[in-house]
């Protein structure tokens, strides 16, 4: 019999892009979300050997690049297990949107093949295979609210945020991570020039340049000092202290604020200063989720997701309707906490 398990989207509440690593990676700050909607993974094991991808979406590789065959493919071997594994992939995420869909069916893949066999791997080998495929496949082995450091695979779980009506919507763009990445990396300059601008710096921040459009140089804070701010708007949050300049919340209870503290903060997706400018369709689905309503609108990753979140369930559906009238994709869904997302994982308990 197969597994069939949904396999959950998520969205980011603001994301700080540090320096280039070594490895080749970024160093992120993040705070994951994520929202109920899904794709379907069914996962069959049966008599010979191999690994067989199926997926009506011709965009979805059925090779050992998908992400589901190379987690499965280190599962089989963690778990000593062999057979036919058969991977089917119902899509109704976007590809390249931003919320992590290739990522989510990785991890669904593997939490059905431990069912299909009737074995389990310990959590922390389930982590390290997870951050061995892909920087944002861990998150999706924790769900609700999740912070996300490193390359975004060391995860922690934060205070679950209420659920809250998220309107998404997808423009049929396909935004390039690596490609944003390498934008950013062109509007920030040379990291050796920074380097050596830090080291002659004596006081005071570093100018921001008044240069604007796609080819302009940030020369705002340096990296480490824009990683350590957002971590402390972040910590504050948590801590449930004031933080400087944002309007404190009064009236209600502490669960019922905490979103709409989280982003008085001021947080945001740094993917916006590169992919708008080239993609300035948009920027315009932004404006629009604000002008229906959103008390907080982002780029999900580095796109071409946009979210809304909305203060009830109504507006959120009016503002989703808005949008698909004006022919913008789009769709109201919400949060899921950590429990939630446990709960509704498995069709058969949905």
């Amino acid at each position: 019999m197969p597994v069939t398990v949904r396999s959950f989207a998520k969205i980011n509440l603001g994301l700080c892009i540090g320096a280039p690593r070594p490895d080749g990676f970024h160093d992120l700050r993040t705070v994951y979300q994520t929202i109920a909607l899904h794709d379907v993974i069914r996962v069959r094991v049966g008599r010979g050997a191999g690994m067989e991808i199926r997926c009506d979406d011709p965009r979805v590789p059925k090779d050992q690049t998908n992400t589901c065959y190379r987690i499965v493919e280190r599962g089989m071997a963690a778990l000593q297990a062999s057979g036919r594994v058969t991977i089917t992939i119902e899509k109704r995420l976007p590809v390249q949107g931003g919320l992590g869909a290739g990522s989510g069916n990785a991890v669904a893949a593997l939490l059905a093949l431990e069912r299909a066999l009737k074995k389990k791997l310990p959590g922390a080998e389930r982590l390290r295979i997870a951050s061995e495929v892909g920087s944002d496949l861990p998150l999706f082995l924790i769900g609700g609210t999740v912070l996300g450091v490193g390359r975004g695979e060391e995860v922690y779980p934060l205070p679950d945020l209420p659920p809250v009506c998220c309107v998404v919507a997808t423009p049929e763009i396909g935004v390039s991570t690596p490609k944003a990445f390498a934008d950013w990396d062109a509007m920030m300059g040379d990291p050796e020039d920074d380097a050596a601008e830090l080291r002659s710096a004596t006081t005071g921040p570093r100018p921001v340049s008044t240069q604007s459009g796609e080819g302009a140089k940030l020369t705002a804070l340096p990296p480490s000092d824009r990683m350590v701010g957002f971590g402390r708007m972040v910590s504050a949050w948590l801590s449930g202290q004031p933080l400087s300049g944002v309007p404190v919340s009064k009236g209600r209870g502490r669960a019922e604020t905490s979103l709409l503290d989280l982003v008085r903060t001021g947080i945001e997706n740094d993917f916006e200063q590169v992919v708008f400018p080239k993609y300035p369709e948009l920027r315009e689905v932004k404006s629009l989720l604000e002008a229906a309503g959103a008390f907080y609108a982002s780029l999900s990753g580095s796109g071409s997701a946009i979210y809304g979140l909305f203060r009830s369930r109504s507006a959120g559906q009016k503002a989703a309707a808005r949008m698909q009238r004006d022919g913008i994709p789009a769709v109201a869904t919400t949060t899921l906490t950590r429990r939630q997302y446990r709960k509704k994982f498995l069709v058969s308990g949905f």
